[in-house]
């Protein structure tokens, strides 16, 4: 976790100074420079993006500002808050308090949740979509006592996510209602969300990045329907879904390291074979790849094992909606507990 301020940013690598506040990004700039022009954008998008303190104080004020449609949600440790604050172009400060409600939770409730509702955890979405600059720039906070969490106040499990705008968390009412935010609460787990909507193109200096960062405990790679739609070939597919898995995986042998395949959509009902059968090579060659490299630290788990009801996505029939994204999670959840409990055998 970064920290700046006294405070803690989470799942933001760098806080970039440009003149104008402080910009969020979930990579820092040498990688984000050397990705394709569209991942570049979207990982200014908030996604998985948290401003983390404990304070004495029941109210604080922070100050923000965003280009787009950017959403901040307070929660208390795992509780989450009634508010949800839009964050206008121009910068504001946001007046927070803490819920009287809290101070009346006895200790043993408490010690009880996985996160320290202590915690207070401004939890921050977007903008992630198509065009513009998805830009959140922090600009300062004022409050008593500040300081960032400390580690026995946050999940020991730390989940990383890579993928597509479905894992980013596109067509989700809320960035808590994401697939990867379901499974990581469902986990325990702090979230590290690397979705790139669009652009997820499993691209050689991100799996570099995925594969040398140590703040992780378990990852998942959903590999990936943004490379149909931007017209790779099996051979350039199968390529760098090679390198990502495998640098992944080997560069982290004592990690569980899941890689997901495409998720049902369009293709998959527009009754064009060609298409289909596009998907389903891509599919395929994910397995051949997982199987060919064997290592032991990897998993396999079908797209549409996932995602079974197609009920479950929105009417693009590509972004699973709320209720498909908990569809996932559980089943996503399931699989992995598992993995965990052989990594802690004293219990996550």
């Amino acid at each position: 976790m970064l920290i700046h301020d006294n405070i803690g940013f989470h799942n933001v690598a760098e806080l970039h100074d440009d003149g104008d506040g402080l910009r969020l990004q979930r990579v820092p700039e040498l990688v984000r420079q050397q990705l394709n022009e569209n991942a570049a954008a979207r990982m200014l998008a908030a996604a998985g993006t948290e401003i983390r303190f404990v304070s004495t104080a029941d109210r604080i004020c922070i100050t923000l500002s965003a280009t787009g449609d950017a959403e901040l949600i307070p929660f208390f440790g795992p509780l989450q808050g009634k508010e949800r604050f839009q964050i206008p172009a121009e910068r504001t400060i946001f007046e927070i308090e803490r819920p009287e409600r809290l101070k009346m939770m006895d200790e043993r409730t408490q010690t009880g949740l996985w996160f320290s509702p202590d915690v207070w955890r401004l939890t921050l979405r977007g903008p992630g979509g198509a065009g513009g600059r998805p830009e959140i720039r922090y600009h300062g906070i004022d409050g008593e006592a500040l300081r960032a969490p400390n580690d026995d106040e946050t999940p020991r499990i730390r989940y990383l996510a890579y993928g597509t705008s479905i894992t980013q968390g596109a067509a989700a009412s809320a960035g808590h209602l994401t697939y990867a935010a379901q499974t990581a609460a469902l986990l325990q787990a702090d979230l590290i969300n690397l979705g790139v909507g669009g652009a997820a193109w499993c691209e050689p200096v991100l799996a570099d990045y995925i594969a040398e960062r140590d703040d992780w405990d378990i990852a998942t790679l959903e590999l990936s329907v943004n490379m149909v739609g931007a017209g790779f070939s099996d051979d350039e597919f199968r390529e760098r879904v090679t390198y990502m898995l495998d640098r992944v995986a080997r560069t982290n042998t004592g990690k569980p390291v899941v890689c997901i395949t495409i998720f049902p959509h369009f293709r998959d009902f527009s009754g064009d074979p060609a298409a289909a059968d596009h998907v389903e090579r891509f599919r395929t060659i994910l397995r051949e790849t997982h199987a060919s490299l064997g290592h032991p630290n990897t998993t396999l788990i079908e797209g549409a094992d996932m995602l079974a009801d197609p009920a479950g996505l929105t009417v693009d029939l590509l972004h699973p909606g709320d209720a498909g994204m908990t569809q996932m999670a559980t089943h996503l959840a399931t699989r992995m507990k598992p993995m965990l409990s052989q990594q802690y055998p004293e219990g996550i």
